[in-house]
């Protein structure tokens, strides 16, 4: 008699790196030719529990180095108080616990919190990583969702109409150190609204349906160029981060070989401790030189590949691609190309970099960079500093935007020529690239007309340029600036900041000498920082609206 089991199949579908398009894990789906098997397993904790592992070991048997997610209902979890037999399963397919992330999903209603919770405690100390499924069209409260505190978070598509509500999710991701994610992505508009979120992973029909066989490629679609070039502290080493080959630190020299030449893509192995974090990097050249000479294999092939490895480069997933180029300086030569181990905040590994990735994209940043650069002051354009405009906003930032020029330049042109206007012009670049502070950006948008991005705290340091004694072929001159204060949800994108922003400007060339005019998006009236008229104008006044 055929049982449930003989009719279960199962579909694996890409988890996708919205930063670099590659595949980061597989989400592994059970497809019952019959029956309704995950209709009896949300009533049945032993049932889904088994599912949990026949999962597993479909996974397991295609041999995919990728990292994993497996669905458990939260009932299942608080019933059972883990998984049962899945980490003896693990083990016994030689992966490790943390490659494993489970997906916790709906129903909440009905299931012990503090069951649930405990239970997640005993699975994170095996190593699992934590996935709260279905936010946005689930029922999982918010207080518990706080007191997961998830490595992961789905949102559910329908929650990108929601921007106000995506943004919230954001910010408590960046608080609780959680990655967020999109599932059901099935449109480039989705895909889109995806990005400009924050998103960081994201999965769908639009890059890859479910298949029996995990697919090797997904589609991704062609970057905006109206996304702007990368910041110049990034790139970022989290764009770049690719699945890591990973064998417990005790894995023998023949392990590494067989897993090696198994996975001609794999450049390298890590040997990882029992709670995830690298101890040895075998590097895929040099270890297999030393197995292919003369007795290698008999030195070697029992012996611990500990013994073979070099220690490990590591950086953590908020470092820059220089930081990282910084780590590969240090050493010699012949370790350039190994793979630098990318770490949580927990130590525990989370991939791999690879130094061509990087390479690569520096270089495409700083062409990008040069085409937009001003040739007077060697500064970005506006370009540069409303795509990070946008991305400030995206990630949820309170910033402010500020509006620098040089009062009456073209009398001073005119009267000192344009040879001292441009020696000032470039002054003046130069004094506010040395006053950014931070993660600051400074941009020439043409003539005399600069353009700062900077948080609220560091503005006092660009405003302290309108205090020295600027001249221009011995004539004295001085500079107006105008700033706006964006918080979350004031403003929509660069377009309505840079509206705010226009009025303020305004306001700062009608006062007489050196002047600074502030406000704030979505509040009327500003005030007056510099200038003739030191106080604060009165509400109504040149009102700052998005």
């Amino acid at each position: 008699m055929r049982t449930w089991t003989d009719v279960l199949r199962f579909a694996f579908q890409p988890v996708v790196n919205l930063t670099t398009g590659g595949i980061a894990a597989l989400e592994i789906l059970a497809r019952p030719e019959t029956g309704d098997v995950l209709g009896e397993a949300r009533r049945n904790p032993e049932l889904d529990g088994r599912l949990a592992v026949l999962a597993f070991r479909a996974a397991a048997r295609k041999e995919t180095l990728l990292p994993l997610h497996i669905n458990v209902f939260a009932a299942t979890l608080a019933d059972l108080g883990g998984i049962g037999p899945l980490p003896e399963a693990v083990r016994e397919a030689g992966r490790m616990p943390w490659e494993v992330t489970l997906d916790i999903v709906p129903p909440y209603t009905h299931v012990p919190q503090r069951a649930l919770l405990e239970a997640v405690a005993v699975l994170r100390g095996h190593g699992f990583r934590i996935s709260a499924d279905g936010i946005g069209d689930g029922d999982v409260p918010l207080r518990l969702l706080t007191d997961l505190s998830p490595d992961l978070i789905k949102l559910d598509a329908s929650l990108l109409a929601r921007p106000a509500a995506v943004r919230a999710m954001r910010t408590l991701c960046e608080e609780l150190g959680a990655l967020v994610a999109v599932e059901g992505v099935e449109t480039e508009l989705h895909y889109s609204a995806a990005l400009s979120a924050g998103a960081q992973l994201a999965q769908g029909e639009l890059f890859a349906p479910p298949a029996r066989i995990p697919v090797a490629e997904v589609y991704v679609p062609p970057p905006s160029p109206a996304a702007g070039p990368a910041p110049r502290s990034g790139p970022y080493v989290r764009e770049f981060v690719r699945p890591a080959a990973l064998l417990p630190v005790t894995a023998s020299a023949l392990q590494v070989r067989a897993l090696l030449t198994g996975s001609p893509d794999v450049s390298g192995v890590l040997l990882v401790d029992q709670t995830g974090a690298p101890v040895r990097s075998v590097h895929r050249s040099r270890f297999l030189l030393s197995m292919s000479g003369r007795y290698g294999h008999a030195l070697y092939a029992d012996r611990p590949a500990f013994k073979l490895g070099d220690a490990p480069r590591t950086v953590g997933v908020d470092a820059t691609a220089w930081e990282v180029l910084d780590v590969v300086a240090v050493g010699g030569p012949d370790r350039t190309s190994d793979d630098v181990a990318v770490v949580d905040r927990f130590g525990r590994c989370v991939g791999v970099v690879r130094l061509a990735d990087l390479v690569r994209a520096l270089a495409e940043t700083r062409v990008e960079e040069a085409a937009g650069l001003n040739p007077l002051t060697r500064l970005p354009g506006s370009d540069a500093i409303t795509g990070e405009v946008d991305r400030w906003l995206a990630d949820g930032r309170v910033f402010a935007l500020s509006w620098l020029d040089i009062d009456h330049f073209k009398q001073v042109n005119d009267g000192a020529g344009f040879a001292a206007g441009d020696d000032l012009i470039r002054s003046v670049g130069q004094a506010l690239q040395e006053a950014a502070v931070g993660h600051a950006r400074v941009g020439h948008i043409g003539g005399d007309d600069f353009l700062v991005l900077a948080d609220e705290t560091g503005l006092d340091q660009v405003a302290a340029l309108l205090d020295a004694p600027w001249t221009a072929g011995g004539r004295p001159v001085t500079l107006s600036l105008a700033t706006v204060v964006c918080g979350p949800g004031s403003v929509a994108d660069h377009r309505q900041a840079a509206a705010c922003l226009a009025p303020l400007k305004k306001a700062a060339k009608a006062l007489d000498g050196a002047s600074w005019v502030l406000g704030r998006a979505g509040l009327p009236g500003h005030e007056i920082r510099r200038g003739s008229e030191a106080y604060p104008a009165q509400a109504g006044y040149a009102a700052v609206e998005p």
